[in-house]
C-alpha cells in the first residue's frame, strides 16, 4: 500500500509560475499513491483555470473515492472568508484534498483553531516581518477500507505561524484519539523534522527534507500513525515539476485482512 502527501501550491511551478493541468495531472500519476493527501488545492480558481483540482487528481490516480474539504471561500492573498459546511461546487475556494483508490466507509471535517487577528511574521528567507492574516485551517478525515481492513485517515495543512500549528496539531489529536487504530495523519504540517511525533506520539513512517524543493534542508510534510499498520518497505521525497515542496511517499506493506462485519 503506497501512502503520499504533496502540497501542490495550487498546481503551479515555481520554475515558470504557470498552473497547467496537464502537468499536475502527471505529476499525480507519477506518484502512483493509494492513499493521497493534497493541500493547496484550488477549486473553480480562475488562477488555475477555473478547475477542480480534486477531480483532475483523482482521475489521474484512478481514486474510487475523494473529498475536498475547503478552508475558505475567495481567493488566497485577496478576497477571502472562512469556508463554512455549506460551501458547494461552483463557489472559488481552497483548501485539502484526501483521495483513496480504495471505498470509503465515511467522511469527516474538522475546522482547527484560528487566530483571530492580524500577527507578525518572521520570515528567514529573505529576512523581514511582515503582518500576515492567518487562513482558516481544517483537517478532512476518511475511513478507508483498505487490504488492511478499516483504517482512519486524516490529511491537514496546519498554520505556519510559531506556536498556532502546534495548537492545531494537538486539537487534531485530541479529535482523533477516540477512533479505532490504526490511524494515519498526513499533511503539510509546517512543522520541521521530529516535532509533529513528539506531539501526536504517533510514529513517524519517512525521514526526508520536503522543503524547499530545491535544495530543501528541512522536513515539512510528514505521514505519521496511530497503531499498527505493516511495516516500511521504501520512502522518498521526488522533485516534481511544480510545487514549492517535494512530496512525500512510504511504501507499506501490510497483512492482507478484512475488517469485521460490525465496523461497516
Amino acid at each position: 500500500m503506497r501512502l503520499a502527501t504533496f502540497n501542490i501550491l495550487h498546481g503551479r511551478s515555481i520554475h515558470d509560475g504557470v498552473v497547467d493541468l496537464d502537468r499536475l495531472a502527471d505529476a499525480i500519476r507519477s506518484l502512483d499513491a493509494d492513499i493521497l493527501a493534497l493541500q493547496e488545492v484550488d477549486r473553480d480558481q480562475p488562477r488555475s483555470h477555473l478547475a477542480d483540482l480534486t477531480e483532475v487528481a483523482a482521475e489521474a490516480m484512478g481514486a474510487v473515492t475523494h473529498r475536498f474539504a475547503a478552508a475558505l471561500s475567495g481567493t488566497p492573498g485577496a478576497t477571502w472568508i472562512a469556508a463554512s459546511e455549506d460551501d458547494l461546487p461552483g463557489v472559488a475556494s481552497y483548501g485539502i484534498a484526501l483521495l483513496s483508490r480504495y471505498p470509503s466507509e465515511s467522511w469527516q471535517v474538522l475546522r482547527l483553531p484560528r487566530i483571530p487577528t492580524r500577527v507578525p511574521l518572521y520570515l528567514r528567507t529573505p529576512p523581514k516581518m511582515l503582518i500576515v492574516k492567518e487562513e482558516p485551517r481544517a483537517a478532512v478525515i476518511g475511513r478507508l477500507r483498505t487490504p488492511a481492513g478499516l483504517v482512519v485517515v486524516a490529511n491537514t495543512h496546519l498554520s505556519y505561524v510559531p506556536g498556532w500549528g502546534r495548537l492545531q496539531l494537538r486539537r487534531l489529536r485530541r479529535d482523533l484519539a477516540p477512533l479505532p487504530e490504526p490511524v494515519i495523519l498526513m499533511g503539510d504540517l509546517n512543522m520541521a523534522d521530529h516535532r509533529p511525533a513528539q506531539i501526536t506520539g504517533y510514529r513517524t513512517l519517512a525521514r526526508h527534507y520536503t522543503f524547499p524543493i530545491e535544495e530543501p534542508d528541512r522536513q515539512l510534510d510528514h505521514i505519521l500513525v496511530r497503531g499498527r499498520l505493516g511495516h516500511v518497505t521504501a520512502s522518498s521525497a521526488p522533485a516534481l515539476p511544480l510545487s514549492d515542496h517535494r512530496a512525500l511517499i512510504v511504501d507499506l506493506s501490510v497483512l492482507r485482512r478484512e475488517a469485521p462485519d460490525d465496523q461497516h
